[in-house]
């Protein structure tokens, strides 16, 4: 939603009230993945950056769209970071019993 232009700070709040909502009514499960924990922070922190405050409108809403496309990218590359490995290292890995 961040990253359409078209997107105004009341739809935003209503998709994201809604996703949340979701988000919340499932069991909460334990996992040590940094990429995990770091999602729920993020989530949590949008959260109250926009749908807790009482005068959230399009100016605020552009204000913190470019910071939080930053945050995203940054939780994308920890999230990529942990199954991504290039071609030659899988091939060293392949071959670590022959020898």
């Amino acid at each position: 939603m961040l990253r359409d232009e078209n997107v105004c700070s009341q739809s935003f709040m209503v998709k994201f009230e809604q996703l949340k909502k979701k988000f919340d009514e499932k069991a909460e499960v334990h996992l040590d993945s940094e990429y995990h924990q770091q999602l729920k922070v993020y989530i949590e922190r949008l959260y109250q950056q926009t749908c807790s405050v009482e005068l959230f409108c399009d100016k605020s809403f552009n204000d913190i769209r470019e910071a939080e496309m930053s945050n995203l990218n940054r939780l994308q590359k920890l999230k990529n970071a942990t199954s991504y490995k290039k071609d030659k290292h899988k091939s060293k890995r392949q071959n670590e019993d022959w020898g």
